[in-house]
């Protein structure tokens, strides 16, 4: 697992980096500077363009992945590759049509609760385009291990290009209707760096031919469409849905619980991008055992930090909350809900890989799509009692039933298990140190006070995964560590 590790490595510090400044945006930035319409109105806008982005792409950064390995001369790779980029017009161009022959239509049910959806709405399809094609070029480059490059855009390049443009609305220099228009041209430049990277890797020569296995391709695709769309809606398809519920400024508090616990996410984001093609790798050559034992490891592995992730959060939660505008508490709940299911999804680690690289993935894309049906029917029940905690405690529902369906597939029909005694015995460390400094307040400036206690948590957890050896790799690398500074 060397190049697991270290591009791993490299993800997790790029993806907490951007998710750092992310939070500088969404704790401080967002709130004061554009308020709580204009915020709502931005997070609006780009969950409904990844809700249609999978309908863009087509499902093709993930075929790529895929089937690239499977080709062995450069002229049947680049002529796939040449194929996965020119493919999507076929749906992209349909779809298009049909949005203008029904605009108004679209316009007015979109709008009819936040009438200021209105003027920004055709900005969800150009957004949804440029963030499919920088996913597919994305993929280009991980089938040829450079992961780190892409990651680096996607989680870095545009929250600090963000962070820029939030820093202009704060002098002035830009307005906060300019700056919605400006996060679109932010998306459409990250999808040209791509490209372009993309192609410095390898030459593009394109030339629309069709591959041998086209009918394998086509219907690989059209599930992974459904997947791709399952798996955005769960995430994205709640503030979608309060859009024609609730007022728009209801997005901008449930955006900023949910982006509080999305950062329990980030190992899981990090450690796919490269773990993914590999497990293709393996499920190809058959290779069985040592497809249990990378998903053994990554399980584990990301339940160690993600857990450690996910008790800072916690046990932070309400100094974190002081340093809001007040009229975003009410998401604390939420944080809780939507955390606790991002964790449950973590500890499955590379369950998505074996999924969509299996000949069984059917019946499991066509249970996610009933869970969004279920998804959507919690909220609609759920929002108009309990506002965004109904949406939350839907999300929460949902995602585990998902989760639970997934693992349960794959341990009946792959004959591989995720978890050892190592998985309980990290649950109840977590749950114990949830316990003991939940409650153990530090009565000083919130960041004083968070910063003490996070660092006082990292102290015992690590200590005690260590001593308990969870993770034979996580303690591989600590005594590397100490073997570097001679600490031990």
């Amino acid at each position: 697992m060397g190049i697991v590790l270290n591009q791993s490595l490299k993800n997790t510090i790029i993806t907490y980096i951007g998710f750092g400044i992310g939070g500088i945006n969404t704790i401080y930035l967002y709130p004061v500077f554009l308020g709580a319409t204009f915020y709502g109105l931005t997070n609006y806008i780009t969950s409904c363009a990844n809700v249609i982005m999978p309908l863009f792409a087509i499902g093709m950064q993930n075929t790529l992945v895929r089937y690239y390995s499977q080709y062995k001369t450069e002229d049947e790779k680049s002529k796939f590759l040449s194929f996965t980029v020119l493919f999507p017009f076929l749906l992209i161009i349909p779809l298009l049509i049909l949005g203008l022959l029904f605009y108004d239509e679209i316009l007015f049910f979109l709008s009819k609760k936040n009438a200021i959806v209105k003027n920004y709405i055709w900005l969800i399809p150009f957004i949804g385009l440029c963030m499919a094609y920088f996913e597919i070029f994305y993929a280009w480059l991980r089938v040829h291990m450079h992961s780190v490059f892409g990651n680096f855009i996607k989680e870095v390049g545009l929250r600090l290009f963000s962070l820029i443009l939030l820093i202009g609305v704060y002098y002035k220099w830009l307005s906060v209707e300019g700056f919605v228009y400006a996060t679109a041209v932010l998306y459409f430049l990250a999808f040209l760096v791509t490209m372009f990277y993309a192609f410095s890797i390898q030459k593009p020569s394109f030339q629309f031919s069709i591959p041998e296995n086209t009918k394998e391709i086509l219907i690989y695709t059209f599930y992974i469409i459904l997947s791709g769309s399952v798996a955005n809606l769960l995430l994205d398809g709640d503030k979608m849905i309060l859009n024609q519920y609730m007022h728009i400024e209801n997005i901008a508090f449930y955006s900023v619980a949910t982006y509080i616990a999305l950062v329990i996410s980030v190992p899981s984001r990090a450690m796919h991008q490269i773990v993914y093609p590999i497990t293709a790798k393996l499920m190809h050559e058959n290779k069985h055992d040592e497809l249990n034992n990378l998903y053994k490891k990554t399980s584990i592995n990301l339940q160690v930090v993600g857990g450690l992730v996910m008790l800072g959060i916690f046990v932070n939660i309400n100094q974190l909350y002081e340093m809001v505008p007040k009229e975003y508490s009410g998401g604390i709940l939420v944080v809780f809900m939507i955390g606790l299911s991002k964790y449950f999804d973590l500890i499955l680690g590379n369950n998505n890989a074996i999924i969509f690289n299996t000949k069984y993935y059917r019946t499991v894309l066509f249970l996610g799509v009933g869970l969004v049906v279920l998804t959507i029917v919690l909220n609609m029940i759920f929002i108009p009692i309990y506002g965004i905690m109904g949406s939350a405690f839907a999300t929460l529902l949902s995602i585990t039933i998902y989760s639970l369906a997934k693992l349960l597939f794959v341990v009946k029909r792959m004959d591989l298990y995720p978890f050892t005694n190592q998985t309980l015995y990290s649950i109840a460390i977590t749950m114990v140190l949830f316990l003991l400094f939940y409650f153990w307040q530090f009565p000083f400036h919130p960041i004083i006070a968070i910063a003490l206690k996070s660092i006082l948590i990292t102290i015992v957890y690590v200590y005690l995964n260590y001593k308990f050896v969870i993770s034979t790799e996580i303690n591989a690398a600590i005594d590397l560590v100490f073997k570097k500074f001679k600490i031990k």
